[in-house]
This record gives structure tokens, C-alpha cells and sequence, in this order.
């Protein structure tokens, strides 16, 4: 493997996520429309990788991001501090009374199940973390006084606003000037776009940060609509024509971009909102493309948060300088497992991935 990670002893961080933290509302086993009472749980799709680096595999993990200073900020930071992720990096804005300058994100989730899906609505306007600027971070500090090892973000920051993505090309920039290893979810989410130009912006932002990831991740409709590669026999499942449709992708993107050394992406063949079959693939310049274990009819509880917990068990296998194929067995078992239990983020420990990697199954442990 071709990725140069710096030391443990080195560095305060093990990870860092760049991102926005919401505060999600889920109405359990009802729906949005009809719930009369709501659990609050954080989430963010680059925070989830790594508060799930931090509490099932044990690492030192800090989130760059800004809150509004009110009751809800301060609830969403008590969550964060909960799942072990160090806070000193949150920017706090003071608070208008109002929200018509700046306010918290907000995402009512529902899980589905059987024919319905799971329905997610956010409410993140002019949100703190969409306002955070490039220069509001001091990123030599972070990445060369203090030193990180891996930073994860990805395209949903990236789209909440102009300054969002201008603040993420200077976190991948400054983190590789000090040899931090770059990750990326391109996560693509046409609600967050199509109101500042669709599939367009999205390339045009995406392939500006794109020369500084090391590590890519996304499924077929992400490279599609967020770099442009299209690719005849791809589909968001395990068949034999849409994982050579996939190595085609992979081809065209490592040729393009050269700098990436690993593309990972997970695979799922939905049936009904609760059963789903489950893999994942990687590529890297020494391994070609690898394939997980595929689980057929895997059984969800509450899907979201599953591909990245996916990215997190595979950048927790890199870090510990696992083979490629290993590291993917860990963030498929990881993403399976993270989806058995309700939120997006992460209940399981590493004993917990590591047998399910090694093909344990569900018997009862005494």
C-alpha cells in the first residue's frame, strides 16, 4: 500500500473530521408527519467517521466545525462530547434570537421499513457550519503544531455553501503540506445542489478538491453526478456486470486523478427498506480492485449513517496497516453492524467488527 501515514507518536489526532454536526430528530418506529415525540441524536456525514474511529476502535479524533451558541448548539456539542470527539475545534457564533443570521442544523430522519424508505428532511439554512470560512481554522497549527494523521470530509460540507468549499480545498491543501493522509466522501445529495447549479456545481467543486484526496469514496451515482465519470453496466449492486461496470469507473477516475491510492465504494442491492444485500469494493495501484464479503438479504434496522460507518472501518484498518482487503472486510462488517441499531452513528466496539469480518455470525455471546 502506497499511503505514507505519519506515526501515532507524532500526532495528538488519529482523525479529524471536517463537517457540519446536526441535530437529528427520529420519531422511531413512526413517521415525521404524525410523531408526537422525537430522539435527539448528533450526526453529520464526515463527523459519523470519526466519532465511529473514536468510540468502536478506540482513536483520538477532533471535529473542525461551527455551532450557533444556544440551548440546541450546546445540546448537539454535550452529544459530541458523549461519543468522545474533541470539541476544541468548533467555532461558536453568538446567537441572533431569531436565526435569521445564523442557527443549527436540523435533521428529522425517518428509518423506514418493509415498501416504505427511510425519508430524511433537513433543515440547515444559513446554518453556522454552512458560514464557516477557510481562515477561521489556523490548519498549520492543527496539522503541523498538533499534528493529524487522517482527515476525513466530503461532499456534503462542500455543498452547503461557496465559503464551505473554499474552506474545504484549504483543510485537503494544508493537510497534505504536512503529510496528513486526505479522505473523501463524495456523498452526493442533489437536494444540497440543485439550487446552485446541480450536477455542474457539483463537478466543478468536486474536481477542484478532487487532486488532493488520497482516499475516495463513493458509490456509482456520486462519481457520476459529482466527477463526471459514466460508465455503461453500472448499478448500485453486487452483480457480475455492475462490479466490472465499477472497475471501468475506478479506471477512468485513477487515470484521471492519479493521486488517489485507494477508491472505495459500497454496494447494496435494495429489496425492501429493512432487507438489503450488502458489499463493498476497493481499489489501489498494488491491489487492483478487491471485493467484501457479500451478505445477501441483510436485515436494517436504520440504514443511515451505514456508508460511513463503511469508511470508517476501512480508514481504522489502514491506519493499523492492514492489507487493503482487510481493511475493507472491516468497513463492510462495520457498516453492516452500525445499521442493526437505531442513529447514525455507531454502537459497536471492535471486537465487535472484527469477528463479523472474520465471519462470525449472530449466535448469542455468554
Amino acid at each position: 500500500m502506497s499511503l505514507t501515514i505519519r506515526p501515532a507518536s507524532e500526532c495528538r489526532y488519529d482523525a479529524v473530521s471536517l463537517g457540519e454536526v446536526m441535530l437529528r430528530l427520529d420519531p422511531g418506529e413512526g413517521r415525521i408527519r404524525t410523531a408526537r415525540s422525537f430522539r435527539a441524536w448528533e450526526g453529520g456525514g464526515e463527523y459519523n467517521v470519526t466519532r465511529g474511529l473514536r468510540r468502536a476502535f478506540g482513536l483520538r479524533g477532533a471535529v473542525v466545525t461551527s455551532l450557533a451558541d444556544n440551548e440546541i448548539g450546546r445540546l448537539v456539542e454535550d452529544l459530541i462530547i458523549q461519543g468522545g470527539v474533541d470539541t476544541d475545534f468548533i467555532k461558536w457564533v453568538p446567537y441572533d434570537g431569531i436565526g435569521r443570521e445564523v442557527r443549527n442544523g436540523l435533521n428529522f430522519t425517518e428509518r423506514g421499513f418493509g415498501v416504505r424508505g427511510a425519508v430524511g428532511v433537513s433543515d440547515r439554512g444559513i446554518t453556522a457550519a454552512s458560514q464557516l470560512k477557510a481562515d477561521d481554522v489556523d490548519w498549520d497549527h492543527l496539522f503541523g503544531d498538533l499534528g493529524v494523521r487522517w482527515l476525513h470530509t466530503g461532499g456534503i460540507f462542500a455543498a452547503l455553501s461557496e465559503t464551505s468549499a473554499e474552506t474545504v480545498l484549504a483543510a485537503v491543501k494544508a493537510a497534505r503540506k504536512h503529510g496528513t493522509v486526505v479522505s473523501y466522501d463524495l456523498n452526493y445529495r442533489p437536494s444540497l445542489w440543485k439550487s446552485i447549479g446541480g450536477q455542474a456545481k457539483a463537478q466543478e467543486v468536486n474536481r477542484a478538491i478532487a487532486p488532493y484526496v488520497d482516499v475516495m469514496i463513493g458509490n456509482e451515482e456520486d462519481f457520476t453526478a459529482s466527477l463526471g465519470f459514466a460508465v455503461e453496466g453500472v448499478d448500485e449492486d453486487l452483480s457480475e456486470l455492475a462490479v466490472d461496470g465499477f472497475a471501468k469507473m475506478i479506471d477512468s477516475a485513477a487515470e484521471t486523478f492519479p493521486n488517489f491510492q485507494v477508491i472505495a465504494t459500497t454496494m447494496r442491492t435494495v429489496h425492501t427498506a429493512t432487507i438489503n444485500d450488502w458489499g463493498a469494493l476497493a481499489w489501489s495501484k498494488e491491489t487492483g480492485l478487491v471485493q467484501s464479503t457479500h451478505r445477501e438479504r441483510l436485515e436494517i434496522m436504520d440504514r443511515v449513517g451505514g456508508g460511513d460507518s463503511f469508511a470508517s472501518g476501512l480508514i481504522y484498518g489502514l491506519l493499523d496497516g492492514q492489507p487493503l482487503a482487510t481493511a475493507l472486510e472491516y468497513g463492510a462488517a462495520h457498516g453492516a453492524l452500525a445499521m442493526t441499531t437505531p442513529g447514525d452513528t455507531t454502537m459497536v466496539t471492535t471486537a465487535d467488527v472484527l469477528k463479523l469480518a472474520g465471519g462470525g455470525g449472530a449466535r448469542v455471546d455468554r
